[in-house]
């Protein structure tokens, strides 16, 4: 693992000494001696990380800090925070600034390494995260839900058999977070997994009697419904292998003992923070995947979708020489409602008609609104004569039941359904859907209102 990191101190003999550790592990370092040159270089280079030391002449590292995450281009950029032993409340004013993490001088490698990874592999996810959410008002939106996101109680399960332990834990978040406590470590994973609001963050004790703490770890890195949930490990001073062991497994922070109690609020606060703003980056992905793929008015699939999916759907049917039908569809006398009464009854026609339409097909099935009053839905594994009793089904959904779409007992409404279906191995997409379109044109002059099967 390899990133951009930016050191700044104002003491030239730290700025080398991190230098070169990092630079022993093939990080590539930038450095600055000043709060106003380190604001300057973050513009300039984008680091991955910075490593800020509080005390500086003039903009100290507070500042700085305060500076970065509230610049909407860089507060995604993770600052490490170094203190002095002597100066516990520079953490939390750290903290409070908006820093991600701290560390303590002088500054042992091991956590150096361990939060400077910790802390890239975070910035990889939400950099991915970022680069797949469309638009400027998201990440804006994210800036703005920053505060929320520190403000409101997190969800936290101590994992520990040793009631004593865990109580002291409980006692120590009370007030700020909402704490359970999984004393048997066999149950942890059911009880992380079955939560209707899942946790925001679990707390394993790797030093608990007669179980193997690690394993759990494990476990809950491997399962779907926790894979995302941060771990917090408790570790013994000496204990670097198994430190190590669960960081490369994933485990997303430790404390080393005996805890102190503002390190350990710090810390689950930051990891809180953490998990709430990628999972807010992965609704926004989600979002945007929807935006990109379904119709805005109706919810159901857009053309561009059914131009994508229908060709594998097709290929899929030819491979495994199974059938595939498609209904075409389009509102009788669409038209005249517009201009009777206005676009906006037209608009809920169209969605009260998708409503409609999904509840007479199958999930598996993929319907489609194709532009204006046109849709088209996919039947696969349907053969022609199933796919014509399903546009029949639709047909009378439609007509049966006025649509309340306008006063004066609403709109009576009907559909015109053309049906094609594939008809072997060299049959194209495009003639599958142009089958169905002069089956469509064909219900359309019988009449209107009826289904009418493609032409033989």
């Amino acid at each position: 693992m390899t990133a951009r990191v930016l050191v700044v101190d104002d003491i030239l003999a730290n700025v080398r000494l991190l230098e070169a550790k990092l630079a022993a592990e093939y990080f590539e370092v930038v450095t600055a001696m000043n709060g106003v040159d380190a604001l300057e270089t973050v513009q300039r280079t984008k680091p991955d990380i910075v490593l800020l030391d509080v005390m500086m002449p003039g903009i100290d590292g507070i500042e700085v800090c305060k500076r970065i995450k509230a610049n909407p281009q860089t507060q995604h950029i993770p600052v490490v925070m170094v203190t002095a032993l002597d100066q516990p409340d520079d953490r939390v004013r750290g903290l409070e600034a908006g820093a991600d993490d701290f560390l303590t001088k002088p500054v042992s490698d091991v956590s150096l390494f361990c939060r400077v990874k910790s802390l890239v592999r975070l910035k990889m996810l939400t950099d991915e995260l970022r680069t797949r959410t469309v638009g400027v008002g998201a990440m804006q939106m994210l800036g703005t839900s920053r505060a929320a996101m520190d403000t409101q109680p997190g969800r936290v399960l101590v994992v520990d058999n040793r009631a004593a332990v865990a109580d002291r834990i409980r006692t120590s978040l009370a007030g700020r977070h909402s704490v359970s406590v999984a004393e048997d470590p066999q149950q942890a994973v059911a009880i992380a997994s079955e939560q209707i609001e899942r946790f925001e963050l679990i707390i394993v004790n790797l030093d608990m009697e007669g179980f193997d703490a690690m394993r759990l770890c494990s476990q809950l890195k491997s399962l779907d419904l926790t894979r995302q949930t941060p771990i917090l490990i408790i570790v013994d001073p000496d204990d670097h292998q198994r430190l190590l062991r669960a960081l490369d497994m994933g485990v997303n922070d430790y404390l080393i003992r005996p805890i102190d109690k503002q390190e350990l609020l710090a810390r689950v606060n930051t990891q809180i923070r953490r998990c709430r703003y990628t999972e807010q980056l992965r609704l926004n992905v989600q979002t945007s995947i929807e935006m990109a793929v379904t119709d805005a008015l109706t919810g159901l699939y857009n053309r561009r979708y059914l131009e994508t999916h229908l060709n594998h759907l097709v290929e899929h049917s030819i491979n495994r020489g199974k059938p595939l039908s498609l209904l075409a569809l389009d509102v009788d006398y669409f038209k005249s409602i517009n201009d009777q009464y206005g676009h906006d009854v037209g608009d809920r026609v169209l969605q009260e008609l998708a409503g409609r339409i999904r509840a007479s097909v199958r999930n598996v099935d993929m319907a489609c609104r194709t532009g204006g009053e046109e849709f088209v839905v996919v039947l696969p594994s349907t053969e022609i004569a199933v796919a014509e009793r399903i546009g029949e089904r639709m047909r009378k959904s439609v007509a049966g039941k006025r649509f309340n779409s306008a006063s004066e007992g609403g709109l009576g409404i009907t559909i015109s359904v053309g049906v094609a279906a594939l008809t072997g191995a060299d049959d194209k997409v495009e003639d599958i859907l142009k089958r169905a379109d002069q089956a469509l044109y064909q219900a359309k002059r019988d009449g209107r209102n009826r289904v009418v099967l493609t032409a033989a």
